[in-house]
């Protein structure tokens, strides 16, 4: 289809920098530092609590190191072995931590253990986990819905930049429509709020604090379905 390759195209080119933009919020919230490229084991993101951080097997660690990746298939296999093995590497100089493959885009809200391949072997370990960014928020900051307030936060900043910024143009084509479409389902008063949530609802349906925008408006099955029934909602709205 059409429109599922446009979403493609900007998908591509598009969320690099949203990988980057989390990365430097980090910063900026307690206990978290960003290391300078290179520096501390080249790690995106330390977090470090001294009243311990309960990982959900219920194992308690003091120290996340984290690696941030936009989306986790966008890894090929020797990318991912890679960073595997730095994570073994830093598990086996530290027993008192944990190492993260934090997603900006997961597919679903999760924390899970991270399987993969390493020179031909399924390899796994308990402190060695995938999680999406909204649930990184949620450990860091304490607060379950820390990612979506924060998202909810944006669209005024976003607002602003486009008043003050005669060049940003909004895109004409089938995926703005499909948006507005969207948009239908938050019921959200002002239109700039609600095409906000439409693209907030493309990425993290699932995520903490958004799943609960569509619970009443969209027949519900398996949250692992929500985009795509979003998305034929869109599209069968299109004229």
């Amino acid at each position: 289809m059409a429109g599922n390759e446009i979403f493609r195209q900007r998908d591509k080119s598009n969320n690099n920098d949203i990988g980057y933009f989390h990365q430097r919020i980090f910063q900026y919230i307690d206990k978290c530092r960003v290391p300078e490229n290179g520096k501390e084991g080249g790690w995106d993101v330390i977090y470090q609590n001294e009243d311990g951080i309960i990982l959900p097997d219920g194992d308690i660690v003091h120290t996340v190191y984290v690696e941030m990746k936009n989306k986790h298939n966008t890894m090929n296999s020797a990318s991912a072995g890679k960073t595997y093995i730095k994570m073994q590497h830093q598990l086996l100089s530290d027993d008192d931590c944990a190492c993260f493959l934090v997603e900006a885009i997961a597919q679903k809200s999760q924390n899970i253990t991270w399987k993969t391949t390493v020179d031909g072997k399924r390899v796994s370990h308990k402190r060695i986990r995938r999680v999406s960014l909204d649930q990184f928020y949620a450990i860091t900051t304490g607060e379950e819905n820390a990612f979506y307030n924060m998202c909810m936060a944006l669209p005024n900043v976003i607002e602003n930049v486009v008043k003050h910024d005669g060049t940003v143009q909004i895109p004409h084509d089938v995926v703005l429509q499909e948006l507005k479409n969207i948009a239908l389902i938050s019921g959200k008063e002002t239109e700039d709020m609600a095409m906000a949530i439409a693209v907030y609802m493309l990425g993290f349906s699932s995520y903490l604090g958004f799943s609960s925008l569509i619970e009443n408006t969209i027949d519900h099955a398996a949250n692992d379905n929500n985009l795509k029934r979003i998305y034929a909602y869109a599209t069968h709205k299109l004229p």
